[in-house]
């Protein structure tokens, strides 16, 4: 952070930055202004505008100069976006590319349905099949969090399958290294959160995993666009348990394209299912010994300290913040089903 503070005291005519980095530059130090900026470039701009990056962008756009020129860029149209669109003091300049998941030839999207707990199983067993079948072919898994990106990369290592992880909780040197290793086939397994599901030129990519269903459709465009791009062929298989059919159903009315099953061998999967079980135990006692995690959680409780908050008061405010949404989207699911019934 002290070479970007150096960097940007030289006045570059480009800055490129994630909003809650920019912000803590603009915080903690006064060498240097964006007044003069002529145009702002929101990349992703429907994530930045639903998702928690509300406070960074507020103390980015207060130092903004009103006169300027800005431009947002996403790949999906939102209703926030288009509340957007509809309120601007100024009518925008809007275009879009038509264009739907379900249009989008050579695209196969497939699920599997199983039983929470011998979900990583299933994930080897897929993989052992695949890779057997296709020894050339790029894949990406999806996970949830950081740790289980973790967690699912050494299993596979371990189990002879080799990978590479990519999350936020890896130093960048190693995330490029991650992604040089997958773009150029020395490692056909990338493991990944979200992180990689947006923004990335990772141009052949066969085979898309999602390892837990995505709460948001939208999230699972993002994943699933990462192959049959460009006129490809691809294929997609989300790995869905017993509490995920409503969001399964809550995507397919999304892309308006229902999922085939994938076939599977349940008794293949039994046979290596201790095996796996075993991998991950150790996977996580090691990433436990390594207090995998726990510094990232000491950082966020002193930055909210100094910032003068209240760590746990913030961590329920948040809580509750993430019930509300969970209610409310239920509540809309609710009056769909029934406005069709």
């Amino acid at each position: 952070m002290m070479q970007q503070g150096i960097d940007l005291q030289v006045k570059p005519h480009i800055v490129i930055s994630t909003p809650g980095r920019l912000a803590d530059h603009l915080q903690s130090c006064d060498t240097f202004s964006l007044r003069k900026i002529k145009f702002l470039v929101l990349d992703e701009a429907d994530r930045l505008i639903e998702d928690d990056f509300g406070e960074q962008l507020e103390t980015i756009f207060k130092v903004l100069p009103k006169k300027r020129q800005t431009l947002l860029f996403s790949a999906t149209m939102t209703k926030h976006l288009k509340d957007l669109q509809d309120v601007a003091m100024n009518k925008p300049f809007f275009w879009q590319q038509k264009s739907e998941v379900a249009t989008v030839e050579g695209l196969k999207q497939y699920y599997v349905l199983m039983p929470a707990d011998i979900k990583d199983a299933y994930v080897v067993h897929i993989l052992d099949k695949y890779t057997e079948a296709n020894k050339k072919s790029s894949i990406m898994i999806f996970t949830n969090t950081c740790k289980y990106t973790q967690i699912l990369g050494m299993i596979c290592t371990q189990l002879g399958l080799p990978c590479v992880v990519l999350h936020s909780m890896i130093r960048q040197k190693e995330r490029l290294a991650a992604l040089a290793k997958f773009k150029s086939n020395q490692i056909n397994i990338l493991i990944a959160t979200d992180v990689a599901s947006r923004g990335l030129d990772i141009p052949t990519v066969d085979l898309i995993i999602n390892h837990n269903v995505p709460n948001k459709p939208k999230d699972y465009v993002h994943r699933v666009g990462r192959t049959a791009r460009a006129g490809r062929h691809g294929t997609s298989i989300t790995l869905v348990t017993q509490f995920d059919v409503r969001l399964v159903h809550a995507i397919e009315e999304f892309v308006n394209s229902k999922m085939d099953e994938y076939d599977t061998k349940e008794k293949e999967v039994m046979k290596i299912l201790v095996e796996v079980a075993t991998a991950k135990r150790e996977a996580e006692i090691k990433l436990d010994e390594r207090d995998f995690g726990v510094q990232k959680e000491i950082n966020k409780r002193k930055k909210l300290l100094m910032e003068g908050k209240d760590p746990d008061e913030e961590a329920r405010k948040k809580q509750k913040y993430i019930k509300e949404k969970n209610l409310e989207q239920k509540k809309k699911r609710k009056e769909k089903f029934e406005q069709k019934t």
